[in-house]
């Protein structure tokens, strides 16, 4: 049984912050969702998450320099990258560097919840 977690979604196309954290509600989870990396970093709940549902390709930080400044500073957390500029191949790339899922937009539902369901074990 998986625990419910706090899972931020971290993109800066409006319509997933708008939404994604209300599927993931639905999924059983709390969700709050961040227009940019540094928006997540500055919040009050960046030590609360359990799980980031992240974009790679975003002005700023992108998805990628995000996952590399948290391992600078010892935080595991697991992520979920989603992207519509990639293929399997930045996919494939992702999960042999640690990443547990990568989405390539658009994902179903079912897409999703199996993916967080892999990193919430």
């Amino acid at each position: 049984m998986i625990r419910r977690a706090y899972i931020a979604v971290i993109d800066d196309d409006e319509s997933i912050r708008e939404s994604l954290p209300d599927l993931i509600s639905m999924f059983g989870h709390e969700a709050e969702a961040f227009s940019s990396a540094e928006e997540f970093l500055a919040s009050k709940l960046f030590d609360q998450a359990k799980c980031l549902v992240l974009d790679i390709a975003m002005p700023g930080m992108s998805g990628i320099e995000l996952q590399r400044e948290l391992a600078q500073q010892g935080r595991q957390i697991p992520i979920v990258f989603i992207t519509a500029h990639g293929d399997e191949q930045v996919c494939g790339r992702l999960r042999r560097s640690g990443t547990i899922e990568c989405l390539l937009k658009p994902f179903t539902d079912t897409m999703l919840l199996d993916a967080l369901n892999a990193v919430l074990r």
